[in-house]
């Protein structure tokens, strides 16, 4: 168990940063300081008093990245009731069925997103309250008392109960046993419907105590945050740890293009920059790969000393594209192409990969990006984590990857039989990835469990590998590959942009993709080639985490 209790953490905060700015909404501009915040959570906390929320109660919360979205979240843990975050990008019938498994008793939203909601399929909710403007926008009658009456008077009982005026020495959470439920986290998952991830304090302690620890956020530190916050990487690490050491937050609150996303950048600098391998992707295919590709560019490159003085330029256009400022880029969430990383490791761009689930809130493995092992996905947390492989030679024969401590869920929210598939009896959690260990506890990622291919000859062939050269092809978009028949079929969507771009036309396709399967087969080991290149007419469908969803492509 950890030294320190998390809502012992954010009350020292709070008071701690008083005055530095907290959460400023990028949109609008506007913004609240530490003292401000601590403000509007004792108010919320006083609306859930008077409206009869207790402790262990389900509050539900959908919207994008905002301040009120902070302050709901921050507000419902602090009080010692559960928060419930929903992926506004989930379709009104999923959400639904969240909000009601969860048992939800209160529901924060975005207005837009409220208007493709039905209040009759969600009976369990008392009320529903507007993000925007802190409306009500329905209520439930069949629950009792209604809150409307408790709103118009509650403006009333602020003033009085903090008229001598809301200080520091007022900020003051309740002493929660460090394993109270704090979140139910509904993984957006690739093999079916979401399960309910059940987060204790002491699972979210422990992401925030390494962040502490690792400095990776401090007082008057600037964040962008544009990864969704109702997801455990953006949570942990675009709001938790930055609120818990005095970070200005800048809450993107758009949809993250690497455009608008360059220029959010350039504006605020951000000490940190997480984000997702999609970002580092797209501007190393769209802008960095046309340029190293050129026949000329090509011959300087292959001339030693002349090769370091390209490197250093791009490196340097590269930094002050993502700010300037910043330590390192920290990419999880999913692996990051081999390609890719490879190519940002010669250059010496100050980046590292992480690894963890939303089953660890999310941390499991981390490395500072000087220390960072290429093609690995960082040292499992010490004192906080511990890492296993399943395999007679953890070190050379990947195996599943299993890991036990702090931050490992509670189990998932009425879901018994989920849990001991993943949960065995000694604590260790089964990740369903495949990889490697090093002695130190360094991971390497082979891939899924459940999408490794065995071939005929018995070899274990990882998909996610054969994909990410293939994506690395011109005029690929995506692509996935499949078992079909006993033989290996990448299923691939084209990039459109880039054939235009290049004269090639879609009756030329065929051929074109032909070639790529072709120079693919060289890239690979022989049991990895690829038989067959089919293309698909639209995009691949995918979870509101922007993975793919596989098991609709299987048959």
């Amino acid at each position: 168990m950890l030294n320190e209790t998390l809502l012992d953490i954010y009350a020292n905060s709070f008071r701690d940063n008083w005055s530095l700015q907290a959460l400023t909404d990028y949109t609008t501009g506007e913004s609240v300081t530490y003292g401000e915040f601590s403000r509007n959570i004792a108010r919320l906390h006083l609306l859930f008093r008077e409206s009869g929320v207790k402790q262990g109660d389900k509050i539900a919360l959908m919207g994008k990245n905002t301040s009120s979205w902070v302050t709901v979240f921050m507000a419902t843990i602090t009080y010692g009731a559960v928060i419930v975050p929903v992926l506004q990008d989930f379709n009104p019938q999923d959400a639904q069925h969240i909000i009601n498994h969860s048992d939800a008793a209160m529901l924060f939203i975005s207005n837009h997103l409220w208007e493709t909601f039905e209040i009759e399929k969600m009976p369990k909710l008392q009320a529903i309250l507007s993000l925007d403007n802190g409306n009500i926008l329905a209520e439930n009658s069949a629950n009792g008392e209604k809150v409307t009456p408790i709103l118009k008077n509650l403006s009333r009982k602020f003033r009085s109960v903090y008229k001598k005026g809301f200080t520091q020495n007022d900020v003051c959470y309740p002493s929660l046993p460090p394993q109270s439920l704090a979140v139910i986290n509904y993984t957006s998952g690739t093999t079916g419907f979401s399960k309910g991830v059940m987060l204790s304090l002491n699972n979210l302690c422990g992401n925030v105590v390494y962040g502490i620890q690792s400095k990776l956020h401090y007082p008057g530190s600037r964040c962008l945050s544009f990864l969704p916050l109702a997801h455990a990487y953006g949570c942990a690490f675009d709001m938790l740890v930055p609120l818990a050491v005095g970070t200005h937050i800048t809450l993107f609150g758009k949809i993250p293009s690497p455009k608008l996303l360059l220029k959010a950048m350039s504006e605020i600098k951000p000490n940190l920059v997480i984000c997702v391998p999609l970002i580092l992707e797209k501007v190393y295919k769209k802008q960095i790969l046309p340029m190293i590709t050129k026949k000329a560019m090509r011959w300087v490159l292959a001339i030693p000393l002349l090769d370091k003085a390209i490197y250093v330029k791009i490196r340097r256009k590269l930094i002050e594209a993502f700010g300037g400022e910043f330590e390192e880029v920290i990419v999880g969430g999913a692996p990051l192409n081999h390609e890719v990383e490879d190519f940002l490791h010669r250059i010496k761009f100050p980046f590292t990969v992480g690894y963890g689930m939303t089953e660890c809130a999310p941390l499991i493995s981390h490395t500072p990006w000087r220390q960072f092992h290429c093609m690995s996905s960082g040292r499992t947390l010490p004192g906080i984590m511990q890492s296993k492989i399943l395999s007679d030679d953890p070190e050379n024969v990947p195996g599943e990857i299993c890991v036990k401590g702090e931050n490992v869920m509670q189990g998932y929210y009425k879901n018994i039989s989920a849990t001991e598939a993943v949960l065995d009896a000694d604590g260790w959690l089964h990740t369903g990835d495949m990889g490697t260990r090093s002695a130190d506890g360094t991971i390497y990622i082979k891939g899924r469990y459940k999408t490794m291919i065995l071939s005929s000859n018995g070899q274990n062939i990882y998909p996610e590998e054969i994909e990410a050269k293939l994506n690395n092809m011109p005029f690929v978009a995506e692509s996935l590959v499949v078992e079909r028949n006993n033989r290996l079929v990448a299923l691939v969507y084209p990039d459109y942009e880039s054939m235009d771009a290049n004269g090639v036309s879609t009756a030329q396709l065929p051929e074109t993709m032909e070639q790529i399967r072709i120079e693919l087969n060289r890239l690979v080991a022989p049991y990895e080639k690829i038989d067959k290149i089919q293309l698909i007419a639209n995009e691949f469908e995918k979870t509101p985490k922007r993975s793919i969803k596989r098991y609709l492509y299987n048959a």
